[in-house]
């Protein structure tokens, strides 16, 4: 949920003033393929546990219909509990999958940097992510990444971000890559326009041997601004005593050696054999895999039905688990050597190749324009063919599903094809403004037609006085029809094109229509892509 301006802007003060007197964390940098302690230089290693109690929705691509949450760190009390715990376990780093921005943090995150924890946030939560199934990258996005950044971005033990969560975790729906990427694109860009200190932005992928490749290469390739900073493997090869050649580690390892940023393990702990011996501690801090990977992150600290907890909870109680003496033996025999950042000098320094799109890969590296809703708010208000108030939601899809099914195809404006790399500048808008935008697209070409009865849609559709002037009208004008959109590097992001408005751009092929809360999937809808079928009004 977007927060509003006085709620937002009270807690940012409330929070700067409270940092002020906050005492500070080393940060970690990045340099290379490695993280180091910004002071000292020495290389840092994550002995990780993921704190969270476990999170229902679409973090992680699901369509779940429960999508609550409870922000670990906005409850003092629990953190006071839980951190001695964590300290016997010698974490340096927590990983947390859903921040309420509109709450305080200041008292966890001071109990935290007190321990010596870093934080590396997910900037998604249940209702507010990228979908695997109708993924998008939109205003509303925009708005609920930047605000866990704002928030974040305060405390010198905040490591960085994950934009997305095993979003992409099969064949079928490698598409929703590129608008991950284009959210990485634009969290990297966003920090520094905002001169925060660096914090880098990520993704957590998981082990899927059909798409693994594509996915570590698709997120490393191309321009240094558009890609990961870091790159987290949520991976549970290694169960019970296994060893390095048999969980695969070996081969993940020698994959990994000569990628250009840090990799870690996001998530670890495989619990097919129980209590978890841990027995893979040994091999991620030890000589074979420290020249590579950068530690991990064991998944989970709290006890919950899938049965991958350290400890217990009940209330203020906390019973220690079988799986947390093992972890604490494993983790306090390990001592990872590394480097000094001052002695480092990259060799892994030539980004991956984009993959080949093709039927095993579905994303172009050409990616999705960055959302900007100021741009969405003029066209709002530039066309004369809008959405009658009296529009429900669920009518917005269906309509949806009309209009993309004219001849002429109205919906170009606002559809994404990932694999050819297009994308309408209007893709990004809230669904009711794309839906306006493609009604007055249809309505154009009915009446360059000589039909002025283009606007009806049988009540749904209606009438109204444009208004856009000045920069508004500019920017609209640079748009054009916006069968094209190409991300600028405006702070706030913006879309241009090299297209005037006119006659609307023929169809694209395996293109998307996202409406924020509304979704329409045009994957199973071909004649609406090929403009070849006409749905009756």
């Amino acid at each position: 949920m977007k927060a509003s301006n006085t709620i937002t802007t009270t807690l940012a003060a409330t929070a700067l003033l409270a940092s002020s007197a906050l005492a500070q964390l080393d940060p970690i940098v990045i340099k290379g393929s490695k993280f180091f302690y910004e002071s000292n230089g020495t290389q840092f290693f994550m002995k990780g546990v993921a704190y969270q109690q476990d999170i229902q929705g679409g973090g992680n691509g699901s369509t779940s219909t429960d999508s609550s949450y409870q922000d670990p760190l906005t409850d003092a009390a629990a953190c006071r509990r839980d951190i001695p715990l964590l300290q016997e376990l010698q974490t340096n780093t927590i990983r947390v999958y859903a921040i309420n921005p509109e709450q305080d943090h200041t008292e966890c995150m001071q109990l935290l940097t007190d321990a010596g924890i870093y934080v590396i946030a997910d900037l998604s939560e249940p209702r507010t992510s990228i979908n695997r199934a109708e993924p998008r990258w939109d205003s509303q996005l925009y708005a609920r990444y930047t605000s866990v950044v704002d928030l974040m971005s305060q405390y010198t033990n905040t490591l960085g971000f994950f934009a997305g969560n095993e979003v992409s975790n099969e064949m079928s729906n490698t598409n929703a890559s590129a608008f991950v990427k284009a959210a990485v694109r634009d969290m990297k860009r966003y920090i520094r326009d905002q001169n925060y200190r660096p914090m880098g932005v990520g993704y957590a992928t998981n082990d899927d041997a059909e798409i693994r490749s594509d996915m570590e290469a698709y997120f490393n390739c191309g321009p240094a601004e558009e890609s990961i900073d870091f790159w987290g493997y949520n991976i549970y090869s290694w169960c019970g005593d296994s060893s390095y050649e048999e969980s695969g580690f070996d081969q993940r390892t020698l994959e990994f050696s000569s990628y250009t940023v840090p990799v870690f393990f996001a998530e670890y702990g495989c619990n097919q054999v129980q209590p978890r011996p841990f027995t893979e501690v040994g091999a991620l801090y030890g000589d074979q895999m420290t020249p590579v990977w950068s530690g991990g992150i064991v998944y989970m600290y709290f006890q919950e039905a899938n049965d991958y907890g350290l400890v217990s909870v009940d209330g203020n109680d906390v019973s220690r688990l079988a799986d947390f003496t093992a972890l604490s033996s494993q983790i306090a025999a390990v001592t990872p050597s590394g480097v000094n950042m001052d002695q480092y000098t990259p060799t892994n320094t030539v980004p991956s190749a984009c993959p080949t799109v093709g039927s095993a890969w579905q994303a172009a590296s050409a990616l999705p324009p960055t959302p900007d809703s100021a741009l969405c708010d003029c066209m709002a208000q530039a066309v004369t063919c809008t959405v009658a108030e009296s529009v429900s939601d669920e009518e917005i899809g269906e309509l949806f599903g009309v209009v993309c099914g004219l001849p002429g195809n109205p919906c170009a404006g606002v559809s994404a094809s990932p694999p050819n790399g297009t994308y309408g500048a209007y893709g990004m808008c809230e669904g009711r403004q794309q839906l306006a935008f493609a009604l007055d697209t249809y309505d154009r070409q009915q009446r360059d037609a000589g039909n002025q009865d283009g606007c009806n849609f049988s009540g749904s559709a209606t009438r109204q006085s444009a208004v856009a002037t000045g920069t508004c009208s500019s920017r609209i004008q640079a748009v054009g029809d916006g069968t094209s959109a190409t991300p600028t590097s405006g702070s706030s992001g913006s879309s241009s094109s090299s297209t005037s408005r006119g006659a609307a751009a023929g169809g694209v092929a395996q293109a998307s229509f996202n409406l924020g809360s509304v979704q329409v999937g045009i994957y199973a809808i071909c004649a609406i892509v090929s403009g070849a079928g006409m749905v009756l009004l």
